[in-house]
């Protein structure tokens, strides 16, 4: 199910920066609306699309994801060594990107959106005169399940 404000709430920020709501993005917005928390390729986020629209490309889909990604809109994240980028939708008003725990044993991958990070920005900000914009923080371990 599509959460019609995130939806707006997308359509405003391309809006806002020349880009229009077409259909194509949109299909490929909805597929990360309702798949929001499976960390999906672009080449998944492809097959789900081509459901809805069997004439939307994968062109067509990498270039709509580069747009959410230079709008902040989604985030490219890798969670293991063989490079793929997932897209994780970046939580509306978020400063930061949320952090991650990934299960080496099953492949869960569980969100964390507090902001775990503030003192370190603060004191990388003080002693290094770093001005921090983002940061990413994943813990690899073992999940509840399989420890």
């Amino acid at each position: 199910m599509v959460d019609f404000s995130t939806l707006k709430a997308i359509q405003e920020k391309l809006h806002e920066a020349g880009f229009k709501l077409t259909t194509q993005r949109q299909a490929v917005v909805s597929v990360i609306l309702e798949k929001e928390k499976d960390h999906l390729s672009a080449e998944e986020i492809f097959l789900y699309v081509r459901k809805k629209d069997s004439g939307i490309g994968l062109a067509t889909v990498y270039r709509t994801l580069e747009i959410l990604t230079d709008l902040h809109i989604v985030d490219r994240v890798s969670f293991t060594d063989d490079g793929v980028a997932l897209y994780d939708l970046r939580k509306a008003g978020a400063k930061h990107f949320h952090h991650h725990l990934v299960c080496e044993n099953c492949g869960s991958v569980e969100e964390i959106e507090e902001d775990l990070l503030l003192d370190v920005e603060k004191l990388v900000e003080k002693e290094f005169q770093f001005l921090v914009r983002d940061h990413r923080l994943t813990f690899q371990g073992l999940c509840k399940n399989c420890h």
